[in-house]
């Protein structure tokens, strides 16, 4: 049994919803973004999205696009990205996943990335602009290393496309909460309940909601609806906006609100 479906697993038994935080890599710098992963472990979220910067992101918002763009300013890479997960996997077991466009894990090649994600002790990649219908090397690369690539549904797919990612979907789906790009919102999609339940009809596999949560009302509105939410613009503003002297309490008191939340 996998990382993944322990965290889940254990959520479902104990009636709560998983909590997971995405950061970008090297915002505000390498260093930092360290800081930050081990604040939200700290806080109680048990997973984390390590977010691999990209020049042209497709689905980010402006929040995101900007960390990316300071990463790359830092000269952060995939190899960094990598080093990233080592370091926290030797510290923690809470699940990693690596996350990014497509492009920067084309360039290195599927059968590489997965060696060294699995060598670095990632559990698996999303990458939001790569199709399930285009997603077959990267499939056969990653299942081969046991690592997992996790599909997105969205309010917008047809029943093709949920009928296809839930026929071969494991550990969870990505359910995006909206249609846009990603960023924190005030309040919930009126048709997220009915997306839900409309995904929940086809699939007992985890569902988690991610883009547009960003407070602990949010993730209580959740609860008996998902498996799991993933927080991210959200986070990356308070990294990016906070005093350094105070950012990695700070972060760690802000995922401990939405822990909380989430029972």
């Amino acid at each position: 049994m996998s990382r993944l479906d322990d965290i889940f697993n254990a959520a479902r038994k104990e009636k709560r919803i998983v909590v997971s935080i995405y950061l970008t890599t090297g915002h505000p710098d390498l260093d930092a973004s360290l800081e930050l992963a081990r604040a939200a472990l700290a806080g109680g979220a048990e997973m984390l999205e390590i977010g691999v910067p990209f020049s042209d992101p497709l689905v980010d918002g402006p929040v995101i696009q900007a960390s990316s763009h300071t990463a790359l300013q830092n000269g952060v890479t995939l190899a960094d990205c990598l080093q990233f997960v080592r370091t926290l996997r030797a510290e923690s077991d809470a699940p990693m996943l690596l996350m990014g466009s497509a492009n920067p894990f084309l360039a290195s090649g599927w059968d590489n990335v997965a060696e060294d994600a699995r060598s670095a002790g990632a559990d698996g990649l999303i990458v939001p602009d790569l199709p399930p219908e285009e997603a077959g090397d990267a499939l056969t690369a990653l299942g081969a290393r046991d690592l997992n690539l996790i599909q997105m549904l969205a309010p917008t797919s047809d029943e093709s496309r949920v009928k296809m990612v839930t026929g071969f979907a494991r550990s969870f789906i990505y359910c995006v909460a909206l249609t846009g790009t990603t960023g924190a919102r005030t309040e919930m999609d009126a048709g997220l309940q009915s997306f839900l339940e409309r995904v929940r009809a086809r699939t007992e596999v985890p569902l988690v909601v991610g883009f547009g949560i960003s407070s602990g009302e949010h993730v209580a509105h959740l609860r008996g609806l998902a498996d799991g939410v993933i927080i991210g613009s959200a986070f990356v503003r308070l990294a990016g906006e906070t005093d350094p002297n105070d950012r990695a309490a700070a972060a760690e008191e802000y995922v401990r609100g939405l822990v909380a939340a989430s029972r």
